[in-house]
């Protein structure tokens, strides 16, 4: 039995219907072990928290930065409500310990996929306060929880994606642009992996793979970043 009002003292939120927290929690795979659960899965408050979200953080940045043009209010944006920051939010509220999970899912520890259960469960947080609260409370939520990171990210120039991030560095302290070259493609068409090496002039230096193109060469940027401690 989950105790949800330590949940709701670390939300900051007494809800007026607990079950709509609970549905919040519940991930798809749940339903399929359990189909007479008498809750759905959290997939239509994760759409509709997705849209809160954005308008708010949209809102704020929009007043808060009067001067930036719309290209880097969006980086802005998408550095407060993407994955790992979403995901970080639901492990600072300790989301995972009150999940309505699958066998399978609660003991698949892959790191990709659970950040991305985290993440869209605090969409659906955001959906299930703004239902039983309003907005006004939901703004709050957000502030406290998701916006006060900004000046986190500023500081570190995490709106910056880590290709621009490595560009940048990699021609302010190289004078070099790098490029990216396709090693390796497997798979069918459906289901694609890819091997991307990052190179400056000539040189190899990172390795990165993916589903896609683009996934692979942010993970060969990041791999960079984070070893030469840009």
């Amino acid at each position: 039995m989950k105790d949800f009002s330590i949940l709701e003292e670390k939300i900051g939120v007494k809800f007026n219907d607990q079950d709509l927290l609970k549905q919040a929690l519940v991930h798809r795979s749940y339903l399929n072990e359990h189909p007479d659960f008498e809750l759905n899965n959290n997939e239509r408050l994760e759409f509709l928290g997705d849209a809160v979200l954005e308008i708010e953080v949209t809102e704020y940045l929009f007043f808060n930065f009067p001067n930036k043009k719309e290209g880097e209010l969006t980086n802005f944006r998408a550095s407060l409500v993407n994955t790992k920051m979403l995901a970080s939010v639901a492990e600072e509220l300790n989301l995972e310990k009150f999940l309505y999970l699958s066998k399978g899912e609660s003991q698949d520890k892959n790191t990709k996929a659970r950040k991305s259960i985290l993440a869209n469960t605090v969409e659906a947080v955001v959906g299930a306060i703004y239902l039983d609260q309003g907005r006004e409370r939901t703004q709050k939520f957000i502030e406290e929880r998701i916006i006060k990171k900004f000046d986190y990210i500023l500081k570190n120039e995490l709106y910056l994606d880590p290709k621009s991030r490595f560009q940048e560095k990699a021609q302010e302290i190289e004078g070099i642009t790098p490029h990216y070259k396709v090693l390796k493609e497997s798979g069918p068409d459906h289901d694609k992996f890819f091997e991307v090496g990052l190179y400056l002039d000539k040189d190899l230096i990172a390795v990165g793979r993916g589903s896609s193109k683009q996934e692979a060469q942010i993970e060969a940027a990041q791999e960079v970043i984070k070893e030469k401690n840009w």
